[in-house]
């Protein structure tokens, strides 16, 4: 059971993140090594590395620790190597090298990818929310307020993520993906329906086929392009899709990609004959986290609010 003197010990998470650092500075490290070694370095009691959260899954230490990575990770000065291991990149160990005292948010947003992640939770209604540090007793947010922003932060961490994920994998999985998305969001019949659809690779321009109805009466044509980001998709690869659609007498097509459209593409797509959607990476990820395709409910949180029509 946390106690307040077990939660007074437990650094928060930006305090984590150079002490997260050093520790991958010259090798691969496992997460769940540095938890350990990081709890024994900084004294911590046995009680304070022990405390859970509420949903009494992982300890609040582990938990600032994942997070601090996280946000390391987002300003690029760490990068993840495989499942539950990650270093630090020539980016971080520059930084080391240049010995800060202390490694922070406000630190962190001196790098345009930081400053690129912070953004995507962020809305002009609720700017000043999202800045504040949801630890905070002196907060002017309400709770209410609290509560949203910090739950923008955790998804747009889980969006990065997952598209991290989908650029390093190999380029059938991502086409599974896409099957795997567009049943979860009620197209097509069964997976291996779908699959043998999306499965004719390169097939005169179109990466897959999705039947919207068990017969096949409407199908939607699909062209998959996993890149890197910063490489866009131009409007060149938008008017050859739509060659593609009026070669298989489509009037419907949807192109995916994990990076992004540039302002030309998504014109070109808006005035050509054929009904064309385009789905950007960070779109991408929007609906798999709707879907649940890619990602799990970790914990559910119920908010509850006076029944005034009770007490009438």
């Amino acid at each position: 059971m946390e106690t307040p003197d077990t939660a007074a010990q437990i650094p928060d998470y930006q305090s984590l993140m150079l002490p997260v650092l050093h520790a991958a500075k010259q090798a691969e490290v496992r997460i769940g090594d540095v938890i350990v070694n990081l709890g024994s370095d900084l004294g911590l009691s046995e009680a304070a590395r022990n405390a859970l959260l509420a949903s009494g899954r992982q300890t609040i230490f582990a938990n600032r620790v994942h997070w601090a990575k996280t946000y390391l990770a987002k300003a690029g000065l760490v990068e993840t190597t495989r499942r539950g291991h990650f270093r630090a990149t020539p980016r971080g160990v520059e930084v080391l090298i240049a010995a800060p005292e202390r490694i922070d948010n406000r630190f962190l947003a001196r790098f345009e990818e930081f400053r690129a992640f912070t953004d995507r939770g962020t809305s002009s209604a609720t700017e000043e929310a999202d800045r504040i540090d949801v630890a905070s007793d002196t907060a002017e947010a309400t709770p209410d307020e609290i509560m949203r922003a910090a739950h923008r932060r955790i998804e747009a961490a889980l969006g990065e993520d997952l598209l991290d994920r989908v650029r390093a994998a190999p380029p059938d999985f991502f086409e599974r993906l896409i099957v795997n998305l567009l049943l979860a969001m009620g197209y097509g019949g069964s997976v291996g329906e779908a699959g043998r659809a999306l499965g004719r690779s390169g097939d005169d321009g179109v990466d897959g086929v999705i039947d919207q109805d068990e017969l096949g009466l409407d199908r939607v044509y699909i062209q998959a392009k996993r890149y890197a980001a910063g490489n866009s998709v131009s409007s060149g690869a938008i008017r050859d899709f739509f060659g593609s659609l009026d070669r298989h007498k489509a009037a419907k097509g949807l192109f995916v990609t994990t990076s992004t459209f540039t302002a030309s593409a998504r014109d070109t797509a808006e005035y050509l004959s054929k009904r064309i959607v385009l789905i950007d990476g960070g779109q991408l990820t929007r609906l798999m986290i709707r879907h649940n395709v890619g990602c799990r409910i970790e914990e559910s949180l119920h908010v509850r609010k006076i029944d005034e029509d009770f007490f009438e």
